[in-house]
């Protein structure tokens, strides 16, 4: 190898040592700052888990009256027909009582002719003439005779059906002419000045509802109308079959003005555990340790453990009970990868 080629590399590894062995870098002597971790979070604010219950029932009429014929007859006159609106103590059917009536007459004169017997007896006695005893027999055969005409009247007034309250007609199941028998329906007559539904409601729920309760309804036939009823009674005891509680839900009185009639379906929305104004965090944010429970807040970019008592979770949120704030901001998601002191970025919001 040529002389001047050996000095050469010489030189080159003299070089080489020099930068090998010279100080360090600034950028050395410091570790390299930890990434912030992008994360999703939540700002505490109140919210409402309470839980809706949503049930359907018929439109029914609060009371539902099937008037029967009193005693045997044939009818005479039917005074309505399917639809007819009546009051109460109005006449409805009336059947043929002429031999009834003529009993009655009958009863009367013998009322007439025992009165005018007793007085006789009365002035008698007072003059003394009659005896004491015939004088009571006279006051007794007065009072006997009273008893048969009240008998007599009160089988011409079964002859005649009345209304026993204000409602409508909603079924005529008899004509003029036909034989009838006591007991026996003659009409239907509801009352829609107050229209209820009655649907079941499961025994684990009906304990979070109270008479009086507002409950919001929509009919299928009234899409555009929306009412607030109220729970007008619940139901003793449940159904041993269908293990459900009737509650009787009372429509507001201006429904039947507006044309809600008995059949027609509604929706019904019942509040049931309410838990208004409450401080919740996505389920998915809670952490378990133990029997311990914890979250992550966001203090100045970094997380700080928190641990927290929980209520109930209603779908995506659980209730927090103790260890938070309103206005903190808490980790969204799941804190299992997460650590005290992590530095983190928001990059999303939830809620």
């Amino acid at each position: 190898m040529p002389r001047w080629l050996g000095g050469l590399l010489l030189v080159v590894l003299a070089l080489g040592l020099g930068g090998c062995g010279g100080e360090p870098s600034q950028a050395g002597d410091e570790p390299a700052a930890e990434a912030a971790t992008p994360i999703a979070a939540v700002e505490l604010q109140p919210r409402d888990l309470s839980r809706e219950l949503m049930v359907s029932a018929r439109v029914e009429p609060r009371a539902w009256v099937r008037l029967a014929a009193r005693t045997d007859g044939v009818v005479e006159a039917v005074h309505v027909e399917e639809g007819d609106r009546v009051e109460q103590g109005e006449t409805l059917v009336e059947l043929d009582v002429a031999e009834e009536r003529a009993e009655l007459a009958r009863a009367e004169a013998h009322v007439e002719e025992a009165r005018l017997e007793y007085a006789r007896s009365a002035e008698l006695r007072d003059e003394g003439i009659a005896s004491r005893a015939s004088y009571e027999r006279a006051r007794a055969a007065l009072r006997s005779a009273e008893s048969e005409r009240s008998l007599w009247q009160a089988r011409v007034d079964y002859g005649t059906l009345a209304a026993s309250r204000d409602g409508v007609i909603t079924e005529r199941m008899v004509e003029p002419g036909e034989a009838v028998a006591a007991r026996d329906t003659l009409l239907e007559l509801v009352d829609t000045t107050t229209l209820v539904l009655r649907p079941g409601v499961s025994e684990l729920d009906v304990r979070d509802l109270v008479v009086g309760q507002d409950v919001p309804i929509q009919l299928d036939a009234f899409p555009d109308a929306d009412y607030v009823a109220k729970i007008r009674r619940i139901f003793p005891a449940a159904s041993p079959d269908s293990q459900q509680v009737t509650v009787e839900i009372a429509l507001p009185a201006e429904a039947a003005d507006n044309g809600v009639r008995p059949g027609n379906l509604g929706r019904i929305r019942m509040t049931v555990d309410e838990r208004p104004d409450v401080l919740a965090v996505p389920a998915a944010a809670i952490g378990e340790d133990g029997d311990q429970r914890y979250v992550y807040v966001v203090v100045d970019e970094q997380l700080e453990r928190r641990t927290v008592e929980t209520g109930v979770t209603r779908g995506p949120w659980t209730e927090i009970t103790d260890g938070l704030e309103e206005g903190e901001i808490v980790l969204a998601t799941n804190p299992i990868d997460m650590r005290e002191g992590q530095r983190v970025r928001i990059v999303g919001w939830r809620g």
